[in-house]
C-alpha cells in the first residue's frame, strides 16, 4: 500500500466514523461539513488505499453470553521468518483468537482471545499451541475485569 496523504477534511471523515461507521453518508456529510459527493469521494478513496479497513460492529460479550478473555504469551523455539509466518498463518485460522501481534523482548506472540470457558480455552490451547512442534512457552492470563476497550485510532493530518 502506497502512503497517502490525509488533510483535514479526510481526518474529519476518519474520526467520525470510528465513532459512528453507521452514519448515512448525508449524515456523515453534515457532521463533517463536506458536500455529500465530496464525501463518499473521500470514504471510497481511503477505502481503496486501505486507511479503512472494514467497517463493523463491535459486540459487547457480556451481553451476547459467558465468555472468558485470555490473554496468552507465545514462545517459538525456531524464529525464523518461515516460521514465524506459518504459526500466523495458523492463528489466523482461529475464530477465537481476536487479535495477534509479534512482540520483541520476551515472547514472540501475545494472543487476545475470546473462548466460552475453560474447557474451551483448553482446547483452543491444545489444537493451536502445544500440538504444534514449535511451540516451546504458553503463558496465559485470564481477565477479571475489563475497565477500557477502545478501537479508536489517533489520526492527524499529513499534509
Amino acid at each position: 500500500m502506497a502512503n497517502i496523504t490525509l488533510d483535514d477534511l479526510d481526518v474529519r471523515i476518519l474520526n467520525q466514523l470510528q465513532k459512528d461507521a453507521s452514519l448515512t453518508n448525508q449524515a456523515l456529510a453534515e457532521v463533517v461539513h463536506a458536500s455529500p459527493p465530496t464525501c463518499m469521494r473521500r470514504v471510497r478513496r481511503l477505502t481503496e488505499a486501505g486507511v479503512i479497513e472494514k467497517q463493523i460492529a463491535i459486540v459487547a460479550p457480556s451481553k451476547v453470553a459467558n465468555t472468558l478473555t485470555a490473554i496468552i504469551e507465545v514462545t517459538l523455539d525456531v524464529q525464523s521468518a518461515e516460521k514465524l509466518l506459518q504459526f500466523e498463518q495458523r492463528i489466523d485460522q482461529e475464530p477465537s483468537v481476536l487479535q495477534c501481534y509479534r512482540v520483541s523482548t520476551g515472547p514472540d506472540f501475545v494472543l487476545i482471545t475470546q473462548v466460552a470457558d475453560m474447557p474451551a480455552y483448553h482446547a483452543l490451547v491444545h489444537r493451536a499451541l502445544t500440538a504444534e512442534a514449535n511451540v516451546r512457552n504458553v503463558r496465559s492470563f485470564f481477565s477479571v475485569h475489563r475497565s477500557k476497550f477502545e478501537t479508536t485510532i489517533a489520526v492527524s493530518a499529513t499534509v
